[in-house]
């Protein structure tokens, strides 16, 4: 009997194992992590250099040609400066600048459509060259050649739909000048996390910009950035109970209706 009872639990401990596992595998990485925080705050992230990330790719754009800078020996003037004595905007790989997002977005359509079609056939052979009289023989004697065919139909279509949204966003976030193009424009990347209590935001903001946008107070407005990637999200205990679950996800990828 002490052997019985063993067994039984070493089953219970095997099909426990392997639904732990199974789950882990179907979650992945992040509900593994999401694990390891239970009980604890979320953990911010560490400070990394963009350019050693896996993901990392070095922006290749079109590029004019290169334009040798004049140089003004007997001038105390420098070309792009804002200041005689030195330049405080971002110039180089490393430097800092602010990115100034206000963002007052809206938009409204209203779209309506209607559509009608109807048609008519119809097809007589009283002649045919003498032979309408067998037609009752292949077809049904009740056939009449002077009305062989008539068919009628009808169409209609209506549908109309509408849009309205509207969106605010009202932030400053520093970024770091990553990469200097061979045309002297900078690839930026900033990024910045705020954890309150156990809710984490995260604001990314990428792209390409002129440093002829930069302003004398080294800021620059997000619609001066090219291939502007901006991202405003969370994750923590709010957002964990706003995401569905993985069940319901799968469901709403494979279900056909």
């Amino acid at each position: 009997m002490p052997g019985n009872h063993f067994q039984i639990s070493m089953r219970r401990l095997v099909i426990v194992t392997s639904l732990v596992g199974a789950t882990a595998l179907l979650s992945g990485c992040n509900a593994m992590k999401r694990l390891s925080e239970v009980g604890e705050a979320p953990k911010l992230s560490a400070i990394d250099n963009p350019t050693q990330s896996e993901t990392y790719r070095p922006v290749s754009l079109p590029m004019p040609a290169p334009q040798v800078a004049e140089s003004n020996p007997n001038s105390l003037w420098r070309s792009g400066a804002r200041s005689f004595f030195k330049d405080q905007r971002a110039n180089q790989v490393g430097d800092i600048l602010t990115v100034v997002v206000d963002m007052q977005d809206s938009a409204a359509l209203a779209n309506t459509t209607a559509r009608s079609r109807t048609n008519s056939e119809d097809l007589a052979v009283p002649n045919l060259f003498g032979l309408e009289s067998e037609f009752t023989k292949v077809l049904p004697e009740t056939i009449n050649p002077s009305s062989m065919f008539d068919m009628d139909s009808a169409t209609s279509n209506r549908g109309s739909g509408t849009l309205d949204r509207n969106e605010a966003i009202d932030l400053r976030v520093a970024a770091i000048v990553i990469q200097v193009l061979p045309n002297g424009n900078y690839v930026i990347h900033g990024r910045q996390e705020i954890r309150v209590n156990s809710e984490v935001r995260e604001v990314q903001i990428a792209g390409v910009i002129r440093a002829a946008d930069i302003s004398s107070a080294n800021e620059v407005e997000y619609d001066k950035i090219a291939e502007a990637r901006i991202s405003y999200g969370g994750r923590g205990t709010i957002s964990d109970v706003q995401q569905p679950r993985y069940g319901s996800e799968i469901m709403d990828v494979i279900l056909p209706f």
